[in-house]
């Protein structure tokens, strides 16, 4: 089964510097029937003008996963970690108990476009943590590449969940395809491009740039790429 979250029906902030597109309830956007889709709670795409940012706030409770489409990200946060976030880069903060950070685009020219994830975490209480790897784009090109699991495998960021995260940048006319174990459930997100996805060899479903898609009861997604094609995703329990 495949339900399709449109581009357009996504909630919506413009504040000048923030233009964000919410796939789940977020901030003053709340909608019943898009609150999160199993541990997954909040995609957030954000685009954000140049010389402005989010200013230092405090997240407890929730392991929150920024990866940058385009331009670059800078972070400071409560551990004492500061850094740049720029494309092929996956940054994972573990709030745990409770962390405070700020999140800037330096650029004075340039905005920069990112989606920031959380995922619920397995416990509450957890220790804070902190963890920033790049994935070339010859790793991601044309498959999945892992880039966060809860074993942290394959040189994948440590997420604590039973979640894993791929990503890929697939040329038009290229395929791959996922496998889904009994009771497991997916979230695909595209980013740019268009795709059609099929589940268990059944109808084609057509996504565009912004569209999200739950995939449930099925054991195998297909998905094939019509433009070049950037995505994620999220395999859940």
């Amino acid at each position: 089964m495949v339900r399709v979250r449109r581009s357009g029906e996504r909630g919506v902030t413009e504040i000048g510097w923030l233009d964000s597109r919410h796939t789940f309830s977020f901030g003053e956007y709340r909608d019943p029937d898009h609150v999160h889709f199993r541990s997954l709670r909040v995609i957030n795409e954000d685009r954000v003008a140049p010389r402005s940012g989010f200013p230092t706030h405090p997240h407890a409770d929730m392991e929150i996963v920024t990866y940058v489409v385009s331009g670059a990200l800078q972070h400071q946060d409560s551990m004492g970690n500061g850094s740049t976030i720029t494309p092929g880069e996956v940054q994972r903060m573990s709030a745990g108990t409770g962390i405070a950070h700020s999140e800037a685009n330096s650029s004075k020219t340039e905005p920069v476009h990112l989606l920031q994830i959380w995922i619920f975490p397995e416990q509450r209480g957890l220790a804070p943590g902190y963890e920033q790897k790049r994935f070339p784009d010859a790793e991601r090109r044309g498959r999945l590449r892992l880039v966060a699991a809860r074993d942290g495998r394959d040189g994948a960021v440590t997420i604590h969940q039973d979640a894993a995260i791929w990503a890929a940048t697939l040329p038009a006319g290229a395929r791959v395809e996922h496998a889904l174990a009994h009771g497991r459930g997916a979230w695909l997100q595209l980013i740019r491009g268009e795709l059609e996805i099929t589940t268990d060899g059944g109808k084609a479903t057509r996504l565009a740039a912004g569209d999200g898609a739950a995939i449930e009861d099925a054991t195998n997604l297909a998905i094939a790429a019509t433009a070049e094609a950037e995505l994620l995703l999220f395999d859940l329990a």
